[in-house]
């Protein structure tokens, strides 16, 4: 009896150890300066402007959007930055917005949408963010 007892209370310290570290631990983790997003969020709040939650789920649309992800998912030479640029598709007109690398990045991501959606239904909406210097 004293055995599960004596487990127990282990567990529960550990479990408080864990709990109580875990925020300090992310807090020590979080950048010093937030990432400024002002320029993007003003643009994309015009009427006009096409974002992520206006992507259409009709079969066609999701469709393309899907071959675009997978066409970009599959090119490792790609940075994490081009694997995530938004993909918005609606009514066979794609939309690329987010940042890549490189300029040569912005122009690959944007022939393997054309490939897949066709010349002339493509808007490169992509901004080039490039990586900063390590610090020492």
């Amino acid at each position: 009896m004293h055995k599960f007892f004596f487990k127990r209370t282990v567990h529960l310290i550990v479990a408080t150890v864990a709990l109580t570290a875990a925020p300090s631990f992310a807090h020590a983790q979080t950048p010093q300066t937030p990432a400024d997003n002002t320029k993007v969020n003003t643009r994309d709040r015009a009427k006009t402007a096409v974002t992520a939650d206006q992507q259409k789920e009709n079969l066609n649309d999701r469709t393309v959007t899907q071959n675009i992800r997978k066409a970009l998912m599959k090119d490792k030479s790609l940075s994490s930055y081009a694997h995530n640029v938004k993909v918005i598709t609606m009514g066979g007109q794609v939309t690329l917005k987010g940042p890549v690398r490189s300029e040569a990045e912005k122009k690959i991501v944007e022939a393997k949408a054309v490939e897949v959606a066709g010349e002339g239904h493509v808007v490169n909406q992509i901004s080039i963010a490039p990586a900063k210097p390590a610090k020492r």
